[in-house]
């Protein structure tokens, strides 16, 4: 009795893991994503919106560089939680499931070091000559667009086309 308690509970939990590498189905892998990814998008949004409001009211560079360390702390967390969210969508039952997978996991750890990268350099920024300290923020959010540009990936056109009808079909994705 005991036995068979103990692989009804490791069939549930194979079930719940998606044990057996056969994968997740291609709809419920677009699903799972897209819920991870509309948070996110709705993140970066929201702060970016926000951090407009706050620079426009910064009258100082040290108040501009707290609302910019502000803004990219909290896009940076917004990316690890999608990430986290898409990795654990698993792998989809495609060809190359797992180089689909990994390839949006990539992505969003990408975004999220880009403005990690971003955070930090905007954060060890001295404030004192204004001039110098707004250049330099330029030059943080050019090497931030850039770094975030090769993050890029379009769930539109990644993997097999079933992938992409999923990423079409789901209600999650539009």
């Amino acid at each position: 009795m005991r036995a068979a308690r103990l692989l009804a509970a490791a069939l549930l939990l194979c079930a719940v893991a998606g044990c057996g590498g056969d994968g997740v189905e291609p709809k419920q892998w677009a699903k799972v994503v897209c819920t991870a990814l509309a948070p996110w998008r709705n993140d970066i949004a929201g702060l970016t919106a926000k951090a407009q409001q706050q620079l426009g009211a910064a009258k100082t560079p040290e108040a501009t560089k707290t609302n910019i360390v502000d803004l990219l702390s909290g896009a940076e967390t917004a990316s690890e939680k999608a990430r986290a969210g898409v990795d654990a969508a698993g792998v989809p039952r495609v060809a190359d499931g797992k180089k689909v997978a990994e390839q949006f996991t990539a992505s969003l750890t990408k975004a999220r070091d880009a403005y990690g990268n971003a955070k930090r350099t905007v954060s060890g920024l001295p404030t004192a000559d204004a001039k110098t300290f707004y250049g330099k923020v330029t030059a943080a959010f050019a090497t931030l667009k850039d770094e975030y540009e090769h993050s890029a990936i379009d769930p539109a056109h990644v993997g097999p086309a079933e992938l992409q009808q999923a990423f079409d079909e789901v209600p999650e994705c539009r």
